[in-house]
């Protein structure tokens, strides 16, 4: 029998190892990322109060590309940017959720860099 790895287990388990490093506060809050097959999430989160101060995501109403490729993650992070913007913020710590670098997640934060956050 063959035992294939639990690929989101190990997501979970380097994303803890990654947590226990970074921390957003209100001043400089982390940008989370979630990313499903079809779907990307961002979320702006103060961790020392405990709340979510923007999001954006693919599933939003208006919403016109696609969020499973790389052009609609570009959008969502221009979309995360641009609430940052309104709420005064432009520093934030990046939290790729334990996803690799790369695709998406890498587009995501391309666009939320084009849209006027620092990371």
């Amino acid at each position: 029998m063959i035992n294939k790895p639990d690929s989101n287990k190990a997501r979970l388990k380097r994303h803890k190892r990654v947590r226990a490093k970074i921390a957003g506060t209100a001043a400089c809050p982390r940008l989370s990322v979630f990313r499903s097959a079809k779907h990307i999430y961002a979320q702006l989160i103060d961790d020392v109060n405990g709340v979510t101060i923007a999001s954006a995501a693919s599933t939003e109403k208006g919403f016109d590309a696609n969020g499973g490729n790389k052009e609609g993650a570009f959008k969502v992070g221009q979309m995360i940017a641009q609430k940052a913007a309104e709420k005064g913020i432009t520093d934030v710590v990046f939290d790729r959720g334990g996803y690799i670098y790369h695709g998406r997640v890498a587009e995501l934060a391309a666009g939320a860099r084009d849209g006027g956050l620092n990371f």
